[in-house]
């Protein structure tokens, strides 16, 4: 395989109750009474985030709305930098043009697309129809069943596991509805532990489409070992280990990084 374009650094913000939060993602529950565990809660505005990485020209960043109370915040963010946010959480064909309308680059799917732990190619049509399949991105977020064994994926607020296995095949063939895949490793998301290395070598090596992987990165190394597992194909998101969220790893680091790696973009087409 050839190499691909160098690896870039996506950001995000992401909300619950319509703040700017950090949280560990597989502590989410259905239950209203059980918090989850949040590592950060932002008092900047999502509009301020979202501000701060246009003034960066960071592309391609994600808005997701963990639960209820988020819509307006989620708004807010993507009229904030237009074309430059993809948003996700609760989409489904009714809601997605309004958000596109809005000024997101591209709404993010994943509980839609699925019906009792399958996926359902009817509603994924439905969704491709609301908003195109260039406006579409597939959230495969995963974990595994068991130590060691194939990733598959994780639904509605990632405790319901389907029965699609996030393989060539499977990407393959989604790619044909969408624009890109964002592959939030669960196992390790907001832990910063380190990242699922194994998942980002197979990404690198599956997908036929641009793919964005997040989960455990904690330092710039990190951002480097992305690119070199992946052969630069896969994109890297940075959550809770970054300053602005409360964490060690500096953001101007991170955004610097990205800054290099564009000049590198630049270079290889300039060939």
């Amino acid at each position: 395989l050839a190499a691909g374009m160098p690896s870039r650094f996506r950001p995000c913000i992401d909300l619950h109750a319509g703040r700017v939060k950090q949280i560990v993602g597989s502590t989410l529950s259905d239950d209203p009474e059980v918090a989850p565990v949040t590592n950060f809660e932002a008092t900047k505005s999502s509009a301020e985030f979202a501000a701060l990485y246009a003034a960066n020209s960071l592309l391609g960043g994600h808005v997701i709305m963990l639960g209820p109370g988020n819509e307006q915040a989620a708004l807010d963010a993507v009229e904030a930098y237009p074309g430059g946010l993809q948003l996700g959480g609760g989409i489904n064909p009714s809601n997605a043009r309004k958000y596109i309308d809005a000024g997101a680059s591209a709404v993010i799917v994943t509980s839609y697309a699925f019906y009792q732990g399958q996926l359902d190619s009817l509603r994924l049509a439905e969704m491709v129809s609301a908003v195109g399949s260039e406006r579409l991105v597939l959230d495969l977020s995963c974990r595994r069943r068991e130590p060691a064994g194939p990733f598959f994926v994780v639904t509605d607020r990632w405790q319901k596991f389907t029965d699609l296995e996030v393989n060539e095949d499977t990407l393959k063939a989604l790619s044909a509805h969408c624009c890109e895949f964002l592959v939030h490793a669960v196992d390790v998301e907001g832990k910063q532990s380190g990242v699922e290395r194994q998942l980002v070598e197979a990404l690198g090596r599956w997908s036929p489409i641009p793919v964005t992987y997040a989960g455990g990165v904690r330092s710039v190394d990190d951002l480097q070992l992305v690119e070199e597992l992946s052969s630069g194909r896969v994109d890297v998101t940075v959550g809770s280990a970054l300053d602005i969220f409360g964490g060690s790893l500096s953001y101007e680091s991170v955004v610097a990084w990205d800054a290099q790696q564009a000049l590198k973009v630049a270079s290889e087409n300039g060939r």
